[in-house]
């Protein structure tokens, strides 16, 4: 079997339209499986409905929870039978010929442990809201590191189709609380000693929605994380590359490493303050020194969130 789909499922709102974007690929050589994560809604009654042979339906004796929702994810790759995967969030979607595209891929940039789908972003309605940036056709680890640090691409777990073997010789999905710079630091191991190929074709969607660990979840959580993935890079960016193009990747990142994370930290302070715009403002003063941030730092958080607030405000 060519591809495994998983779902680690919590939330039924759209389960549906998930699944229905898997079921309806023109390339049909892959399996479903679903993993109910505990969840309180039912999610039993949704996936009851389909009588498709390529779906296989766990559901979790506890729950994994939202902090250690990487638990699940490498709980798909145990189940996986397919060659490679790709792990959806229960809100996303894959367009039509998302497996067919990637197949193509395949035989252009044959045995990568990574490849990775161009995104487009939905709303809670399934309305087009954005597009993620396009990269480049085919990039080492270190230029996917680079490019983005420095241009502030966006990713989704959903973005990249995993080679399966490369993931479990790694040790599976690189587990950070909450899966905060999880996707991230999965996809640069898998891309370590091949690299990437990017689709030059939009097809995933990724929904921005407010029940998305983005706007919820532990802030103080999300910073351990963040701290976690510093320490991964770090490492990472200890051994020099042989490429002439590669050490040059390499150099900028080490250069940028530490106010890369800075904008993480900043970035992940006022999505909490854009919650709660003065009620929070007392606890991130008092912990700043925890994470090098001045006083001016928190203000530029503060003002980030207002903003966030405004365009929230305005879909």
């Amino acid at each position: 079997m060519k591809f495994t789909i998983a779902i680690p499922a919590y939330k039924r709102t759209f389960l549906k339209e998930c699944i229905d974007s898997i079921l309806a690929q023109t390339y049909k050589d892959f399996e479903l499986i679903i993993i109910n994560d505990a969840s309180p809604e039912d999610l039993d009654s949704v996936v009851e409905c389909y009588k498709d042979s390529r779906i296989r339906y766990y559901v979790n004796e506890t729950n994994c929870g939202a902090l250690n929702v990487v638990d699940n994810w490498n709980k798909c790759l145990d189940y996986a039978l397919g060659e490679y995967l790709i792990l959806m969030g229960d809100d996303d979607k894959l367009l039509p010929y998302c497996l067919e595209e990637y197949v193509k891929m395949m035989g252009k940039y044959p045995g990568l442990g990574l490849y990775h789908a161009w995104t487009e972003i939905i709303d809670e309605k399934s309305r087009f809201h954005f597009i993620q940036a396009s990269w480049p056709e085919y990039e080492s680890a270190y230029s996917l590191l680079w490019n983005r640090w420095s241009s502030n691409r966006a990713q989704f777990i959903g973005d990249f189709l995993f080679e399966v073997s490369t993931l479990k010789r790694n040790g599976g999905f690189y587990k950070l609380p909450l899966a905060w710079c999880s996707d991230e630091i999965s996809a640069m191991i898998a891309a370590r000693e091949k690299g990437v190929a990017n689709s030059q074709k939009i097809i995933f969607q990724y929904r921005v929605n407010s029940q998305t660990i983005s706007y919820t979840g532990d802030a103080k959580k999300k910073m351990e994380a963040i701290r976690g993935a510093k320490k991964w890079c770090a490492r990472f960016l200890k051994d020099i590359p042989k490429n002439e193009l590669d050490r040059k990747f390499h150099s900028l990142c080490k250069k940028n490493m530490d106010r890369h994370f800075l904008k993480e930290y900043i970035y992940t302070i006022s999505v909490d303050l854009s919650q709660s715009l003065w009620e929070k403002i007392p606890y991130w003063l008092k912990i700043r020194k925890q994470y090098g941030l001045s006083l001016k730092m928190i203000a530029y958080a503060w003002v980030e969130a207002v903003k966030a607030r405004n365009v929230k405000n305005r879909y």
